[in-house]
């Protein structure tokens, strides 16, 4: 059963203050999942973390992630400047960014990020913008497919990131004669996959073009960027990845092939975000109106611009009727939102409790790439965040929109009353 950290009285009281919708990020629970990964590695000296800006860019998260000694992975000026805002700096900081303006590389630089050039030509570019810095790192596009039980995963010959190996190569010669001599290796392989023999699979051969990169170019990497993409289980009777096992895989690979060529010790880093958050935030709404036609609807408070994951990367997202866990899910209904869309739903045909008007409704696994997505489509404003505190007191972390902020950037004057 999938856990919510609030009684349903304890609920009722933070509804009382603050309005639903509302997420809500389980602090004490997010730590704990950090320890637990740095325990994980604590056989890789240099490791770390390098939280994922961009599936919950909210400072009071980030700050988090800063006092467990983590870094953040940023990929625009603005998570830059979110970065610099929570106090990170220098290598804390890792820049992963495509299609880079020269605005973006002087930030990154001014912040002494460690830059993530993802392409070639970024080369002179970043040159003529700020100049080369001393460390530098590269992101790998390896080219082919990556397949695990007979499925293609990750078709990298359709994939828009990164440097061909050739590339890289010869960008790493190109950078040594301009005084480089500290490099990265960053590739992304993750895509959702739990099983521990995958990620040893993907790191070994990603270990392995390390080695190949080596004997053309002398250079070592002094740190190889695993990247994120380790997935969490939405429904309730799929399994959860174990770090710990996953960690051996890796570990496993490292020593056979990294060892084996004499590159150890070399740092791994992560960019983790739906497995370091993704468990540990909720979306909560309550139930507006309880419609019956050919199907019973019960249209909620929010709609899915607050909340898009269930069309943007799973249809399916456990849901808790508050106070109704423990009884029987005899009722099927559509829940939906108020916009223009018939696509507006947040599930479909789902078995839950009865339900009614002013029920809240408790969706998980919403910590991660939830409120980053929410948009403003139909004039829907965005919900607040709230941080339940490690003492169990509710911090309000973003309040919610209201029409000044929607109209806040145009140049006309709007009537209010």
């Amino acid at each position: 059963m999938k856990n919510f950290p609030l009684s349903f009285n304890d609920l009722k009281q933070v509804t009382a203050e603050y309005p639903t919708p509302f997420y809500l990020y389980d602090e004490k629970a997010i730590r704990e999942n950090i320890r637990r990964l740095y325990k994980a590695f604590s056989w890789n000296k240099g490791f770390r973390e390098y939280f994922a800006v961009k599936s919950t860019p909210n400072p009071h998260i980030l700050q988090l992630f800063k006092e467990e000694h983590c870094g953040v992975d940023c990929a625009s000026e603005t998570e830059l400047i979110l970065a610099d805002s929570c106090s990170f700096h220098g290598e804390e900081i890792m820049f992963s960014s495509n299609v880079t303006s020269e605005r973006e590389f002087m930030k990154a630089k001014s912040l002494n990020a460690i830059i993530n050039l993802d392409d070639i030509s970024h080369i002179d570019y970043l040159q003529k913008c700020t100049g080369i810095p001393e460390l530098i790192c590269f992101r790998l596009n390896p080219g082919g497919t990556i397949s695990y039980q007979d499925k293609i995963i990750l078709n990298y010959d359709d994939y828009k990131f990164g440097f061909t190996k050739e590339q890289l190569i010869e960008g790493i010669h190109y950078l040594k004669r301009t005084g480089v001599s500290r490099y990265g290796l960053h590739s992304q392989f993750g895509c959702h996959r739990t099983e521990a023999d995958y990620f040893g699979e993907n790191a070994r051969l990603l270990f392995q073009n390390a080695v190949d990169i080596y004997k053309e170019t002398g250079l070592k990497p002094q740190f190889i960027n695993l990247a994120g993409g380790l997935g969490i289980p939405y429904k309730e009777n799929s399994e959860s990845a174990d770090i710990n096992d996953i960690s051996l895989s890796i570990k496993k690979a490292y020593n056979e092939v990294l060892g084996a060529a004499g590159l150890t010790p070399v740092s791994l880093y992560l960019e983790f975000g739906i497995f370091m958050t993704g468990p540990y935030g909720y979306f909560v709404s309550s139930v507006l109106h309880v419609k019956k036609n050919n199907k019973i609807f019960l249209g909620l408070d929010a709609s899915t611009n607050s909340f898009m994951s269930p069309s943007r990367y799973t249809d399916y997202h456990h849901i808790t009727v508050a106070g109704k866990e423990n009884e029987t899910g005899n009722c099927i209904y559509d829940i939906t939102g108020a916009l223009c869309e018939n696509r507006d739903r947040f599930a479909a045909g789902r078995n839950l409790p009865h339900a009614e008007a002013g029920d809240i409704l408790i969706f998980h696994d919403a910590g991660a790439y939830t409120y980053s997505h929410a948009n403003n489509f139909n004039g829907r404003l965005r919900p607040a965040e709230l941080l339940l505190c490690q003492d169990g007191s509710i911090k309000l972390i973003r309040r919610a929109e209201t029409p000044e902020d929607y109209f806040a950037t145009l140049n006309y004057r709007i009537k209010y009353k």
